[in-house]
């Protein structure tokens, strides 16, 4: 049996040129293969099953022979933010997103792949396909580029409910089938190649199952795989999801996006860019001390100051790729304690607006509150309590992403 252990190799995404956010492909497929290398070698009996999540929205290219031809952009990339409005002019939005689950936004891949083909023609030209990076992590192990239903879901070019890539979207960016990762079937699993069992010999027989997003992962990592509970996050950047009853609802309300755990489930949800990241933010720029979450507390609400927090950008709910971060209402009397509280308020009352829009298509009795940023500050679960007129269940999941994908995988098997 697999002894309790937990490895991390710590990685950020880099930017190198304004609205850039990017992982090394080759160092990130790399440090992967170095944790699953220290997990192997403490590893003794034969290990049956292996599940993974990996982020949402991620895009990479790879050519004929499975390397990289571009690095790993995230969603947080918005290079190519200048393509929305061209999307918007050419296609309906609001069938699309009826349809895919999600709005014409830079995190997206639509943008993402008008981007490559308009800026970076020559990668376009010896790109075979573009993936997730699990799926060239797929491509690495189990010799064939794979994906899930899960990750390519998120992707903004999946036709939710018929669980294929979305025909209009491919026609419109001049893609062919091929030229993505085949889908995986529910339940089906993989054997590694030859060079990687003989490295990694307890994971020799094992099946690997596909990665799961992470967003999906972590929401059933906190809340369990039943409709009726939401998952509030705030990490990084800020989430609310819920799993609503009976698959892919009929309608999506806009600003929400909807997205699959696998073949019968569906997600939905909205996220924020801004979270955790405002907070450090603001800390730095004022000078705050970490440990000011006392201060915030003891500090009454100030109904003249208000923060926009669109300081990295704004998703949920407008998707408005021209919207900036603004302090409103700041006066000399204010400081920096002052503006750590709206800010954080700001957040708050983004997420209320999310759980309103989810209440119409989901049935929501609970709320589970997770991620680092909401963890360490008791002003801030006070805050978003209030903000969403709900008492929060404070999850003491560790890892949840993880834990979730494992438990997709025990519920796959049979053994949960």
């Amino acid at each position: 049996m697999l002894p309790r252990t937990l490895v991390k190799a710590e990685h950020s995404p880099s930017i190198p040129a304004a609205g850039a956010s990017e992982f090394d492909s080759v160092e990130l497929m790399q440090r992967t293969l170095d944790v699953i290398d220290r997990v192997a070698a403490v590893t003794g009996d034969p290990v049956e099953a292996v599940a993974m999540s990996a982020f949402w929205h991620g895009i990479v290219g790879v050519d004929e022979r499975g390397r990289a031809t571009t690095p790993v952009l995230t969603w947080a990339d918005r290079r190519s933010r200048e393509f929305t409005p061209l999307i918007k002019e050419r296609l309906d939005e609001t069938a699309s997103h009826r349809r895919t689950g999600a709005h014409f936004h830079s995190s997206f891949w639509p943008a993402k792949l008008m981007w490559f083909r308009e800026r970076q023609p020559l990668i376009w030209r010896k790109t075979a396909r573009w993936c997730s990076f699990p799926d060239l992590i797929a491509e690495r192990l189990f010799g064939e580029c794979v994906t899930s239903i899960s990750m390519a879901s998120a992707t903004g070019i999946f036709d939710q409910r018929r669980c294929l890539p979305d025909a209009e979207m491919l026609r419109f960016l001049k893609l062919r089938k091929g030229s993505l990762a085949r889908i995986a079937a529910d339940g089906e699993t993989f054997r590694l190649t030859r060079r990687y069992a003989r490295r990694w010999p307890t994971l020799a027989k094992a099946d690997w199952f596909a990665a799961v997003g992470d967003g999906a992962a972590d929401h059933i990592g906190s809340c369990g795989p039943m409709p009726g509970t939401a998952s509030l996050m705030i990490g990084t950047s800020a989430a609310m999801r819920s799993i609503p009853d009976g698959g892919v609802p009929g309608r999506h309300p806009r600003g929400l996006w909807c997205y699959r755990i696998d073949g019968k489930r569906a997600i939905v949800g909205g996220a924020l860019s801004d979270g955790g990241n405002l907070h450090h933010l603001i800390r730095e720029r004022f000078g705050l001390a970490k440990n000011c979450d006392a201060l915030v507390a003891a500090r009454e609400p100030d109904d003249g100051l208000t923060v926009i927090p669109f300081f990295f950008g704004e998703r949920s709910t407008g998707y408005n790729e021209e919207a900036r971060g603004a302090m409103i209402g700041l006066t000399s009397e204010h400081d920096g304690i002052d503006v750590l509280r709206a800010a954080m308020e700001g957040v708050a009352f983004r997420l209320a607006d999310i759980q309103e829009r989810m209440n119409r298509i989901c049935r929501i009795d609970r709320v589970i509150a997770s991620g680092g940023a909401l963890l360490a500050s008791r002003a801030w679960q006070q805050i978003a309590a209030d903000a969403l007129g709900r008492r929060l269940e404070v999850s003491d999941v560790k890892e949840a992403s993880l834990r979730g994908a494992a438990l997709l995988a025990l519920e796959t098997t049979g053994k949960m």
